[in-house]
């Protein structure tokens, strides 16, 4: 008689044998997801229109000329500069479509005044005189240089599409034109917000004087926290929002050339950057613009009183005064601890890692029966329990996590508590000499 195999959905084989089910361990684990992710709407005199684009650390340090234009140490990218002092991973969005720089032999592949630097340069390939050479100039730079025949065997670049069609002729720099920036409309705003919607990320940004613009923001982050789930902060200068998830840059920068609200790069790469265990109260501001930081010490006690995010003269440093967002009015749901952003960190950090563990391991895949519900308690468990090795909790234990049905079969219901570390930030001593 053969023996029983193969794999079983019930035990209910009859013969004798081995039944063997082999399965994928499930990806999602309880481990805590990675911080340093940013996003920002920017006006920009080149780069990619109409969509959200990614920029690491890595790439604009290398490639700022392809993305933005302009070379890493152009003044024209210092906001970009403090924003990548600190964050990892920009998700960014480009407000204002202009028109393409164009002449008699190629049109630029980003619209703005930055394609007009672009010059063409055609000399007389030096070995055979059926050839050309053609160079392309971004200002002082070269970008490209290709040897053809024809125009017709010229390859597009990260600067131009070439105008197949051209005959090519000698020339010792004919320049693109005509390129514009095009101006900014609220609309744009709109735009990007609705498209960054399916992004996650850490905190958003935006660099704006313009109060109705400032409180779409507002707006925008307090119904993606409270009713879609989505948790990150926005910074905003001179924006009393009193919510925990906008942050209200008190001080202007002073650069020419510069708006008031350029503080926002540096502070939106710090708050994104920083872990879920930190904080960023005493930081020095290691960025490149003036800052006013002429402040009475009444005037920064009222400035923390009123939920201003802060920075003020330590010595000769520039220093983080406190960590904290523009909520001022608590409640019996929301105490004090809320206008801390360490504390908003680590439950942004619990809502966006359980969610993740739920929806992928979980949902539509788990039966909510006892072990279902044991095995979903135990994941956030230790979830917590990594919070608490790293600090960033304490005094958690396994009985601060209940895990019921709900009030439907398919519904399960989670009762948590936690209690968040803060930074120390006041010292009190008293000293008894004998």
């Amino acid at each position: 008689m053969a023996l029983g195999g193969g794999t079983y959905l019930v035990q209910n084989k009859v013969l004798p044998g081995s039944y063997i089910n082999f399965i994928s361990v499930a990806k999602a684990s309880a481990t805590l997801s990675d911080r340093g992710f940013a996003t920002m709407p920017l006006e920009l005199d080149w780069g990619v229109d109409g969509e959200v684009f990614e920029v690491t650390n890595a790439d604009f340090q290398k490639d700022s000329m392809k993305i933005f234009g302009y070379d890493y140490t152009h003044e024209k990218l210092k906001g970009l500069r403090d924003l990548f002092l600190n964050v990892q991973t920009l998700f960014a969005y480009r407000l204002n479509t202009g028109v393409k720089a164009t002449n008699t032999f190629a049109t630029a592949k980003c619209s703005g005044i930055r394609g007009n630097d672009l010059k063409v340069i055609i000399q007389k390939n030096v070995d055979d005189d059926t050839k050309f050479d053609v160079s392309l100039m971004l200002g002082n730079v070269k970008v490209d240089s290709q040897t053809v025949a024809s125009a017709a065997n010229l390859v597009d670049n990260d600067f131009v599409t070439w105008k197949k069609e051209a005959t090519l002729a000698v020339t010792v720099g004919t320049a693109l034109a005509s390129g514009t920036n095009g101006t900014v409309e609220a609309a744009a705003h709109q735009t990007y917000l609705d498209k960054i919607e399916a992004y996650t990320f850490n905190v958003l940004g935006v660099v704006t004087t313009e109060d109705t613009i400032k409180q779409l923001y507002a707006n925008f982050t307090k119904r993606m926290r409270d009713e879609v789930g989505a948790k990150f902060q926005v910074v905003l200068h001179g924006k009393p929002a009193d919510y925990e998830g906008v942050i209200n840059v008190k001080n202007s920068v002073t650069n020419d050339g510069w708006s008031a609200a350029s503080l926002v790069y540096w502070v939106t790469g710090l708050e994104a950057s920083c872990a879920v265990n930190k904080s960023c109260l005493n930081r020095k501001y290691d960025g490149e613009f003036n800052i006013n930081v002429d402040y009475t010490q009444a005037q920064l006690i009222k400035a923390i009183k009123d939920g201003e995010f802060t920075l003020h003269k330590v010595g000769s440093d520039v220093r983080v005064l406190s960590d904290i967002n523009s909520m001022v009015t608590v409640s019996d749901t929301k105490g004090d601890v809320f206008k801390d952003n360490q504390t908003i960190r680590v439950i942004d950090q619990i809502a966006n890692d359980i969610a993740t563990l739920f929806n992928t391991k979980y949902l539509g895949t788990v039966p909510n029966d006892a072990s279902g519900r044991i095995s979903l308690w135990a994941d956030i468990v230790k979830h917590h329990e990594q919070l608490q090795e790293i600090r960033a909790i304490e005094n958690f234990s396994d009985k601060d996590v209940t895990v019921d049905q709900g009030d439907t079969k398919k519904a399960v219901l989670v009762s948590d508590k936690v209690t968040v570390v803060n930074a120390m930030a006041q010292l009190y001593m008293t000293v008894k000499i004998a």
